[in-house]
């Protein structure tokens, strides 16, 4: 399993076995030994830099299933919404060319980008998961993302204890893609 993401996914501020990805491989040594977890994540990373990278990732790691989270960063830099579709839709296109199925995993804005930029760049989420057939976790901090107390003092990344809720999150639309035991 690959874990393909931006600062939310690379454990930013913390340390990285207490980041949910870490907490994802200890869930999966325990329900699914099969799997292993490699995090290709980059703090700051868009998905151009995303689209990059993603051929010698996906050489290197040989995912069977990949957790793509990113575009948070193209959105808090107010890039174009039609280019960060266009980066996604290939790195999930080359992802499954490669054999992998693709978890999607969307964000939200904060209000200050405008109700037409946030409702479209959270739209883009949705419009890849359905054209691209891809599982979809639409918004990564469900459930606790107006809770202040649980992000660092950037107010932009989960903290420590928001951690176990990210996994949670994940892990709903993720189990799908294992298949039976």
């Amino acid at each position: 399993m690959l874990v393909y993401g931006d600062s939310l996914s690379a454990a930013y501020g913390m340390p990285e076995r207490r980041g949910w990805v870490a907490l994802l491989e200890e869930r999966l040594k325990r329900e699914r030994p099969y799997y292993n977890v490699a995090n290709a994540s980059i703090s700051g990373e868009t998905t151009a830099g995303g689209l990059a990278r993603i051929d010698k990732v996906l050489e290197r790691e040989r995912p069977a299933i990949l957790i793509l989270e990113l575009g948070s960063n193209d959105g808090l830099r107010g890039l174009p919404v039609a280019a960060m579709k266009k980066n996604l839709a290939a790195i999930i296109e080359r992802s499954q060319k490669a054999g992998a199925k693709v978890l999607l995993v969307g964000m939200r804005l904060p209000p200050n980008y405008g109700e037409d930029y946030a409702r479209a760049f959270e739209r883009a989420f949705t419009d890849l998961a359905k054209s691209h057939r891809t599982a979809l976790l639409p918004f990564l901090l469900e459930g606790f993302g107006e809770k202040a107390e649980l992000f660092q003092a950037d107010r932009i990344h989960p903290a420590e204890a928001a951690q176990p809720g990210v996994l949670k999150n994940v892990w709903k639309p993720l189990a799908p893609l294992f298949g039976k035991k």
